[in-house]
């Protein structure tokens, strides 16, 4: 899966964990199989428009404010990313 999948999926399960809720107690609000839930927090899966919705609709969220989650988590990795390789670029060569 491509890493928006990844942050996408890390998304779901910060906002399931501030809500203390487990993957099974999700999964049942979300009308979602729990397995499927968490092949979704691992960014296994890309999920589509359909279950975006249930997972938001479930934890009481906007689905652009869980979107926009999983946005921001993947731009922090492609900044911080970025970072690294230029760090690494201005390093000194060593034998």
């Amino acid at each position: 899966m491509n890493g928006f999948s990844h942050h996408f999926g890390l998304a779901v399960r910060q906002s399931r964990e501030a809500l203390g809720w487990s993957q099974e107690q999700l999964a049942a609000r979300a009308d979602l199989n729990r397995s499927y839930v968490g092949e979704v927090e691992r960014g296994r899966v890309a999920v589509s428009l359909a279950t975006v919705g249930k997972l938001a609709r479930a934890m009481d969220l906007a689905q652009s404010a869980l979107v926009q989650r999983g946005e921001a988590l993947h731009q922090h990795y492609l900044a911080r990313s970025a970072q690294m390789q230029h760090l690494c670029s201005q390093a000194p060569a060593t034998l």
